[in-house]
């Protein structure tokens, strides 16, 4: 089955086919490094990781190239976001920029999501910015005023055809406050003046100043991935203005060369309904949101739902994700202790084989139709329910068909999904360990099944003052480390 993606730029579904046979160049933009993450960035970069790692399943060479904004990025107030951190926090912007950079990736890292082939940072690539912005000068895409530089929508007739928005409409519904020296209300910077104050500053042939936030992308992207690239990733909420402008900039700075031919946009995650972000104060810290959520369960949450739709944040959504994670991480843990016990001269059924084997179809097939991740995970739980139904019935399976069904978990589960952790059996309490807190738990099972429930409540007791918890639900008894 093809691979089909869902193209923010032509509305539709569209039969994948890159720039190149068997590479994929994919950029993402990246975060603005002023703060601490939140779960609305773990929503975009876990979703465009998994499209990353499942190119790479399939037998792509994939260039992945995700940005730092590190200047350029206002407020509405024009503020410097780094800037803005720089004086939260009483140190030089350099050192904000460093100290959540590091933050970011030890977030993304413990989220499992896979570090970029390249990161580059937008103050690192100023001598090309500006090389950028005297060519669309030169070109009469631009125009200079008081030493800024401003883009001229009007001179690219196609901007908006990303967001589906006209000329007409914008300048209808332009802010009144804009400042006077642009030609249009929504011509954009590709160059700012620095007043007195501002701290990042480069000379250049307008002045003193410093890229606008949206040449950077369109500078590094193509920097690194040529243009055209196969896909530009990213959250929804930037497709207007910035996707836009990024467009805008690269196509008339290439003379009419497309500048990316896949756009995969990614739904926000909200709180109540309403977009999680720090303006809005309702923003929960990757950090803080590890202190109560494992790793694998956060990304299961948010595979949970498809990426381009929003999905809503709750306790009670991620508790259940916590439960359908801890199911799973079970059936695996069950499985390899089968696999310890099991004569290493087996050799797989081919039937059997065969019939698991449909369970990674499913997958593929749903993850082929424009990622759908929601689908995906419901195949993995079919599977999980089959591999216990095996366990439980079957006390002969081959030592061939146990590391089959080992080798589907580890593929689907842990290289596409990234929700199947490497060191299972460490986190888990390791083998010994997971074989007796089992051997507890059935013998709790007959204790309720005898109606002795004293000694049930005891044994679960005792269980977590040693840290385990166990949990009951209709499909038996899960437990895990608190």
């Amino acid at each position: 089955m093809a691979l089909k993606i869902y193209n923010y730029l032509s509305r539709k579904m569209e039969r994948f086919r890159p720039v190149n046979d068997g590479r994929v160049h994919m950029y993402v933009c990246g975060p603005t490094v002023y703060d601490h993450s939140h779960l609305g960035h773990a929503k975009t970069y876990v979703a465009m990781d998994v499209v990353v790692r499942y190119f790479k399943y399939r037998g792509y060479q994939v260039r992945y190239v995700r940005n730092l904004t590190d200047v350029g990025h206002l407020l509405d107030s024009g503020e410097d976001r780094i800037t803005k951190g720089a004086r939260r926090d009483r140190i030089e912007p350099m050192e904000v920029v460093d100290t959540y950079i590091k933050s970011f990736h030890d977030d993304m890292d413990t989220l499992g999501v896979l570090r970029p082939s390249i990161s580059p940072r937008a103050t690192c690539h100023i001598p090309e910015i500006i090389k950028w912005v005297q060519g669309l000068l030169d070109w009469g895409y631009a125009y200079e005023s008081e030493g800024n530089v401003y883009f001229s929508i009007e001179k690219f007739p196609e901007y908006g055809k990303l967001a589906n928005r006209k000329l007409d409409d914008l300048e209808a519904g332009a802010r009144v406050d804009v400042r006077e020296e642009k030609h249009h209300p929504s011509d954009f910077a590709l160059w700012k003046r620095a007043e007195p104050e501002h701290i990042m500053r480069w000379d250049s042939p307008w002045g003193e100043g410093y890229p606008g936030w949206h040449i950077e992308c369109s500078v590094m992207a193509t920097k690194y991935l040529g243009q055209p690239f196969d896909i530009h990733g990213g959250g929804l909420e930037n497709i207007f203005p910035h996707n836009e402008c990024e467009i805008a900039q690269a196509e008339s700075y290439h003379q009419g060369v497309p500048f990316a031919n896949y756009w995969i946009l990614v739904g926000s995650l909200t709180v109540n309904g309403m977009k999680m972000s720090k303006s809005l104060g309702n923003s929960l810290t990757i950090q803080d949101a590890l202190k109560l959520y494992s790793p694998e369960a956060l990304r299961y949450f948010i595979l949970s739902s498809h990426y381009r739709g929003p999905i809503d944040f709750s306790r009670d959504a991620l508790q259940a994700a916590q439960r359908g994670m801890n199911r799973m991480l079970n059936t695996v843990q069950k499985l390899r202790f089968r696999m310890d016990d099991a004569l290493p001269a087996g050799t797989a059924i081919l039937a059997q084989v065969a019939a698991l084997e449909d369970y990674r179809e499913d997958f593929n097939a749903a993850l082929d139709d424009d990622f759908n991740t929601p689908q995906a995970l419901a195949t993995l739980f079919e599977f999980t329910r089959e591999v216990n139904r095996q366990l439980d019935e079957n006390d002969d399976i081959s030592m061939g068909t146990l590391s089959a069904m080992d080798k589907i978990f580890r593929d689907l589960a842990g290289t596409v999904l990234g929700i199947l952790p490497e060191n299972l059996e460490e986190r888990l309490g390791g083998a010994l360990v997971g074989k007796l807190v089992d051997t507890l738990v059935e013998l709790r099972e007959e204790y309720r099944a005898s109606r002795e429930w004293s000694k049930a409540d005891t044994i679960r007791s005792r269980l977590n003052e040693m840290g385990i918890v166990l949990e009951d639900s209709p499909e038996g008894t899960t437990w895990r480390l608190k």
